[in-house]
């Protein structure tokens, strides 16, 4: 699978703070203070080179992670090569903790679209402070419900709505970092991935995603730039049907 440029134009990070995107996320930055300051003691910084691979479907469950700086893409491949691109992981966001709570090897595939900065909680000291800790168990549960219930959605549009409305809601949800940039990150609105890889993304021909674009185009949704998607009414893509 060809590598990507990063979804969408975001701020750098100040030099300063390399974790200024994992303190801004939406679900880290409204728990329990001591909580939040566990994940920051017990952690490290990890980098990643584009293309290289975090974690494969299979391996050992090694702790959680969060996107401090670049693109990390989640993806599946079958026996006969072919891959399904699941997701495009974004600053702020955190992933892996399914195996958090069933103990099973990972379920995909991660690796760097870009240059990736990554903070690592890993597994044992995450494991002994939800021991000393019970009652955190519940900000990890919310974490693994919000994306359960995106994942119900991403079925129900499949099912229901046609390529364009399916388009147009998933390129607002990664403007918004799938929910994990903060509320008044409205600014985000230029998406940077190629068509192949969007069309991957929702399970639809290269053919239709160009021509639903073409006519989300032409209502004044969005402009298709070199390299880029401009969406002008980010409020209009989501509710779109």
């Amino acid at each position: 699978m060809e590598s990507a440029p990063p979804p969408h134009r975001r701020a750098p990070l100040p030099d300063d703070d390399p974790l200024a995107a994992v303190r801004a996320g939406a679900w880290f930055s409204q728990l329990p203070p001591a909580l939040r300051q566990a994940l920051l003691d017990d952690g490290c910084l990890r980098r990643l080179v584009p293309g290289q691979t975090l974690f494969a479907r299979g391996d050992r469950f090694d702790g959680l992670y969060c996107v401090a700086s670049g693109t990390v893409q989640i993806h599946a491949s079958g026996e006969s090569g072919k891959a399904a691109l699941l997701g495009l992981l974004e600053p702020g966001t955190w992933f892996g903790e399914i195996c958090l709570f069933d103990r099973l090897p990972r379920t995909h595939d991660a690796r760097a679209v870009s240059a990736a900065t990554l903070w690592h909680v890993p597994r044992a000291p995450l494991e002994r402070r939800l021991a000393q800790h019970p009652a955190w168990w519940q900000a990890f549960g919310r974490l693994l419900a919000a994306k359960t219930r995106q994942a119900f959605d991403y079925v129900e549009e499949t099912q229901l709505l046609p390529p364009a409305a399916r388009i147009a809601r998933r390129l607002a949800a990664i403007a918004h970092g799938y929910g994990n940039l903060p509320a008044h990150a409205d600014a985000v609105l230029r998406v940077r991935i190629p068509q192949e890889q969007l069309a991957q993304m929702l399970g639809l021909s290269r053919q239709t995603v160009n021509h639903a674009l073409r006519e989300l185009e032409a209502r004044g949704l969005l402009r298709l730039e070199y390299g880029g998607i401009e969406l002008l009414d980010l409020a209009a893509l989501e509710a779109l049907d």
